[in-house]
């Protein structure tokens, strides 16, 4: 299939042949979903940790005696009826991580490309470079290609465009390595460079 090049110039659009199974791929709901939920769960910290009343400090003697008081019996301070006591079911580290294995994971990828395309949310550019690192050069940039919420993505990612485009609402750039299922389906329009293209088509072939 063909995609349509914008250029950053005045210059006429080209177009650029890709592969078909890369940008015109079937959509597969159900792999997408398996894909995402394992993006995001393998980006969960899981470092979250109670002490459980074997692990809080003291409690080694019973506080009073079981009969005769009046009170209720009780064998440790350490309780979780107690103020200062143990969690009863105390939270632990814990790896949250779900196994994808790399065909699963690039098939995933290559559906989300091409439904991007068929939706037209895909902006394909010969380049996007800033002369300066100021948020107005990249704005006035996105402005003329009529693009507010975007997810731009380059071959490399250079320091000017990461620092002008870092303080704009809704718009963020990344490099070819870092591109990930939940990033792609977030933003409104996905703008990607020619090399950018042909690195990801050669990624996902």
């Amino acid at each position: 299939m063909d995609l349509k090049i914008q250029k950053s110039g005045k210059k006429q659009a080209s177009k650029i042949s890709v592969a078909d199974n890369v940008f015109a791929a079937e959509f597969n709901e159900p792999l997408i979903h398996q894909v995402l939920i394992s993006y995001m769960a393998g980006s969960r910290s899981g470092t979250k940790a109670h002490k459980s009343r074997s692990e809080v400090r003291g409690g080694g003697r019973k506080p009073w005696r079981q009969k005769g008081t009046g009170r209720a019996r009780a064998g440790t301070i350490r309780s979780p009826l107690w103020r200062g006591g143990g969690v009863t079911f105390a939270a632990k580290p814990r790896d949250y991580s779900k196994k994808i294995n790399k065909k699963m994971y690039k098939g995933a990828m290559r559906s989300i490309f091409s439904e991007l395309v068929r939706q037209e949310r895909f902006v394909c550019i010969d380049e996007f470079n800033v002369d300066d690192s100021k948020t107005k050069s990249v704005k006035d940039k996105l402005s003329k290609l009529g693009l507010k919420e975007v997810l731009i993505i380059t071959e490399a990612l250079t320091e000017n465009l990461y620092l002008g485009a870092r303080n704009i609402p809704k718009v963020d750039v990344m490099d070819t390595n870092e591109i990930d299922p939940y990033s792609l389906i977030g933003f409104e329009k996905v703008l990607i460079t020619q090399a950018a293209v042909e690195k990801v088509e050669e990624w996902l072939s």
